[in-house]
C-alpha cells in the first residue's frame, strides 16, 4: 500500500475489521443467549435496592459546590508537583518561585470565598 492514500486504505480497512469483529460478537450473543424475561428481571435495580417512588430526586447545589472545589484542588496538584520536581533544576529560580506563589495565592482567594460564604460547611 504505497501512496498518499494507502495508508488510509489501511486504515480504514482495519476499522471495517474491527467493526465487523464486535458486530459479529454481539449478534452471537443474542443468538445464544437464553432469553425469559420476566417481571422482577425487568425491574430497575441500584446498589441492590428496590425502586420505590418516582425516579425523580432533587439533590442538594452544595454537592456540585464539593465537586467544583475538588476539581479546582486536583487541578492544583497537578500543577504543583511537577513544579517540585524541576524547581531545583538550573534555570528554575526566583521567578518560578514567584510564579508559584501567586497561582497558590489565587486557590487561597478561592477557598477563602468558599469559606466566606458558607460554601464549606456540612450541614
Amino acid at each position: 500500500m504505497d501512496g498518499y492514500y494507502g495508508s488510509y486504505i489501511l486504515v480504514a480497512a482495519l476499522l471495517a475489521l474491527g467493526v465487523a469483529i464486535v458486530a459479529g460478537a454481539l449478534l452471537a450473543n443474542r443468538l445464544l443467549r437464553p432469553s425469559r424475561p420476566t417481571p422482577e428481571k425487568l425491574t430497575t435495580y441500584e446498589c441492590g435496592v428496590d425502586p420505590v417512588g418516582e425516579g425523580w430526586a432533587q439533590s442538594q447545589v452544595r454537592y456540585y459546590v464539593f465537586t467544583y472545589l475538588y476539581v479546582v484542588f486536583a487541578v492544583d496538584a497537578v500543577f504543583l508537583f511537577p513544579w517540585a520536581t524541576v524547581f531545583d533544576a538550573p534555570g528554575y529560580g526566583v521567578a518560578t518561585l514567584v510564579e508559584m506563589f501567586v497561582f497558590l495565592g489565587f486557590i487561597a482567594l478561592g477557598i477563602l470565598y468558599a469559606w466566606r460564604k458558607r460554601v464549606l460547611t456540612w450541614t
